[in-house]
């Protein structure tokens, strides 16, 4: 396998090159008032410890750290680097289940006391509360929505929570039967996602399971917990309680900040407290007082996935940035309130908001900040029928910091785009007029094929540049796109989630979505939306009658960062659909663990990680696999690709690139150290 670069980028290559200007504006900003951000403090920490990267550094016991190498192959135990290695990766693994999980679990407690009328909140998704019942066998004519949405929400908490072995529910019910075949053939089938991650952290303990290929089996157990409990239940919850996503449009990126308003941001991954923040920043009472402090009214900004979540049911909410930037909003000085909830709210925004006159509020027992109000609900989650109580006193914080605001420190750069917003697997088919319409689009080669490309962002590539250059080459080339979480953020800011953006695609890609006035990327809200992802591919293989293995169909998290983002990416692996990023997993000293997940999970699962870091060329390798593929099903090849880039095109990048040639296919790299960064 070739070997990469080991380059990480510096911050000023992220100034020089992130697609972004808005983002070049505020470091240049900050380092010109001594404010640090989360790219200083990626400097401070180079070199990173080569044992991390490479996944052979063993803490599960107080004998260590145990190190391996060559020379020193095993730890003080007998472990060596293929059991350390798999070792971490499940520790990683079952930490991202019980993310998605936890707060998963708040959102199907507030459908349940919804339900039960034990919290006064509406059920604004009766029609997803039907079908779900339908496909869960529990609908009848008889039965109330509230009755079915009680019944739901007790099918979600069982299968996230059960101890005593049985039918994990949701994934017998909904997910494609071939698959089903082979997850019981390999024995992975998830008693419950707490079970699975219990199993996990006792298996990895001191002396228990000590066979690298038997703790990567309790893996893939814990990446159909994490694909089915963690984000499908959640996410079937969600959409029971708040709705399906709306179509929109709405202004993004940091010129759609405004100076005469309470700006509030919300910050994180919970719905429950965030819609009811919504709905008391719409209360005329409120209103009212913020006019009486001196603002035209109240305006909600999303960080992260609370924002995309909120905008995507409710509107009212506008996308500014993800994690990784979080520290750059804020140093705006325009932002009164800062509401943080659950996950990737780095504890370094505490130090820039000292610095401005922001209030930081946080909302969740399991996430607190040193410094910060704490206005939240209990551990218990006893008080979820305060919710309103809550908000309302957060919304009053964000008035009274409003009065504190210091003009001269306010620095807004002009960066501004509009975006569509809100795409669902049902609204997507209504305007379509059916599934088989968009099968048809895809065996023609009009669409010749979908990616779902996410992720987190991470500093060992230039921020956001990964993302945004693999979906220009994916578009050019009449690649639909759909796109949630912090991916999505890049792509919002910069036209590829508006119609115009047709002008950088491939006239087959134009030729299906321009007549409907659709862009050539489809948001389709916060990062549990992976669910929405893969339901709208579950969509081609049902009315196709092929295994999803075998469709053009492709997941891409090129700058994933966290546990949760091994979790994505498993779980589309699960499905059989291949993987391709431009960071590697921390495996590279295992040469087993590293060989099954770069290859040999082709035989178990019909699919496998690519890592090819440099974006232009994952791309490339993407259409190269999908073109493979339509030619195995004996489809038509797709047409030639558009030359032009859309970042060119808006004078933020090249304006033109080499069209894909597949018959002069690289050989690429697989790259098996994490810190590797492309030239």
């Amino acid at each position: 396998m070739a070997k990469t670069s080991s380059r990480l980028p510096t911050k000023a290559d992220v100034v020089a090159r992130t697609p972004d200007p808005a983002v070049r504006e505020m470091l240049l900003h900050l380092e010109r008032i001594g404010i640090e951000t989360p790219f200083d403090r990626f400097e401070q920490q180079k070199p990173q410890c080569s044992f991390g990267l490479e996944g052979t550094c063993c803490k599960n016991c107080h004998m260590g750290p145990c190190r391996v190498t060559p020379k020193k192959p095993r730890g003080v135990c007998g472990a060596d680097a293929n059991l350390i290695a798999a070792r971490n990766l499940l520790r990683w693994m079952a930490a991202g289940v019980a993310a998605h999980g936890a707060r998963g679990r708040e959102v199907m407690l507030a459908l349940k006391g919804a339900a039960e009328g034990s919290l006064d909140l509406p059920i604004l998704g009766p029609e997803k509360v039907r079908a779900t019942a339908k496909v869960f066998g529990i609908d009848a004519p008889e039965k109330s929505v509230e009755s079915l949405a009680g019944e739901i929400a007790m099918i979600l908490l069982d299968d996230l929570c059960r101890t005593l072995p049985g039918p994990h529910r949701t994934l017998e019910a909904m997910a494609p039967p071939e698959r089903l075949a082979i997850w019981k053939s390999l024995d992975i089938l998830p008693v419950g996602a707490y079970h699975e991650v219990f199993e996990a952290l006792h298996r990895t303990g001191t002396g228990t399971d000590s066979d690298w290929e038997n703790v990567t089996r309790q893996l893939l157990r814990c990446g159909l917990a994490f694909a089915w409990s963690s984000v499908m239940g959640s996410a079937i919850a969600m959409d029971c309680l708040y709705g399906l996503p709306k179509r929109g449009r709405i202004s993004t990126n940091l010129g759609a900040i405004t100076e005469d308003t309470v700006n509030i941001a919300v910050h994180g991954h919970s719905p429950v407290l965030v819609s009811a923040i919504v709905k008391a920043a719409r209360r005329d009472e409120l209103i009212a007082e913020a006019r009486a402090a001196g603002a035209s009214t109240i305006r909600l900004y999303g960080i992260c996935c609370s924002g995309n979540s909120a905008l995507a049911k409710f509107g009212d909410v506008t996308p500014l940035s993800n994690a990784m930037g979080a520290e750059l909003v804020l140093g705006t000085g325009a932002l009164d309130l800062w509401v943080a909830d659950v996950q990737d709210v780095f504890p370094g925004i505490m130090d820039v908001a000292a610095c401005f006159h922001t209030r930081v509020v946080t909302t969740s027992d399991s996430a607190r900040l040193p410094g910060a109000e704490h206005i939240a609900f209990d551990h218990h989650h006893s008080n979820l029928d305060q919710a309103d109580v809550l908000a309302e006193r957060i919304v009053r914080r964000g008035i009274a910091a409003f009065g504190e605001r210091q003009a001269g420190k306010v620095f807004i750069p002009k960066a501004r785009m509009d975006a569509e917003i809100g795409f669902s697997v049902e609204n997507i088919l209504e305007t379509f007029g059916g599934a088989a319409i968009l099968l048809e689009h895809l065996r023609s080669g009009r669409i010749r094929g979908v990616v779902n490309l996410v992720g987190c962002n991470n500093p060992k590539v230039v921020y956001e540049e990964s993302v945004v250059r693999v979906a220009e080459a994916l578009i050019a080339h009449d690649v639909l796109v759909l796109t949630n979480g912090c991916a999505a953020f890049a792509l919002l800011k910069l036209g590829f989630c508006l119609p115009e953006g047709l002008a950088a695609t491939g006239s087959g890609l134009a030729s299906v979505l321009e007549p409907l006035g659709l862009p050539p990327v489809w948001h389709m809200g916060e990062c549990l939306d992976n669910a929405r992802a893969s339901a709208f591919f579950r969509t081609f293989a049902n009315a196709s009658g092929e295994p999803l293995h075998t469709l053009p169909l492709a997941f891409s998290s090129p700058e994933w960062s966290n546990e949760k983002g091994v979790g994505a990416a498993l779980g589309f692996r699960l499905l059989g659909l291949d993987s391709y990023h431009c960071i590697g997993l921390p495996v590279s000293g295992s040469a087993a663990v590293s060989r099954f997940f770069y290859e040999g999970s082709r035989d178990v699962l019909g699919s496998v990680m690519v890592v090819e870091p440099d974006p232009v060329r994952l791309a490339e390798r993407i259409i190269t696999d999908m073109d493979a593929r339509r030619a195995a099903l004996e489809w038509p090849a797709a047409g030639a690709a558009n030359p032009r880039r859309l970042t060119g095109l808006q004078g933020n990048g090249p304006a033109h690139a080499h069209p894909h040639d597949p018959s002069t296919d690289h050989d690429h790299a697989h790259d098996h150290g994490a810190g590797s960064h492309h030239h």
